[in-house]
């Protein structure tokens, strides 16, 4: 009987040590995550020591099997795709306004439809026509 008490309470405390989760933030985009540190080795493990998300490994995948022909490694993929996140996540007032740039374009495709004046002269359509699209002169350019 003491022989298996004391079993069953190597195994819980190995199980609990399996399954204790922790928070891990992915080194290529930040995203934080929960997860078993059996699993965060694992992925350390692909991806020469840094752990990255399900998103950002997927892209290093994709990556190293697209370039297979050039000798792209895991290590050169995952070096790729680090500094093209990097971009992303350096500035997040870029990313609000790049954001803000394509919602903006998108709408001006469906605003034409919508706003077509029906009565209004040829001379007044044509002039607005032209303004239509013209830049302010507090947009700045990069």
């Amino acid at each position: 009987m003491e022989i298996d008490s004391h079993l069953s309470s190597t195994f819980k405390q190995r199980g609990e040590m399996a399954m204790e989760i922790e928070s891990v933030r992915c080194e290529c985009c930040g995203l934080k995550e929960d997860c078993t540190q059996d699993y965060i080795n694992e992925v350390k493990s692909k991806f020469e020591g840094k752990w990255l998300c399900g998103l950002c490994s997927e892209a290093v995948r994709d990556e190293v099997s697209r370039n297979k022909k050039q000798q792209f490694g895991v290590e050169e993929a995952v070096e790729a795709h680090m500094s093209f996140c990097g971009k992303f996540k350096s500035n997040p007032a870029v990313r609000v306004a790049d954001g803000m740039r394509q919602m903006l374009r998108r709408s001006g495709d469906f605003s034409n439809t919508r706003n077509s004046p029906s009565s209004s002269s040829s001379s007044s359509s044509s002039s607005s026509s032209s303004k239509k699209f013209a830049r302010s002169a507090t947009t700045k350019l990069y």
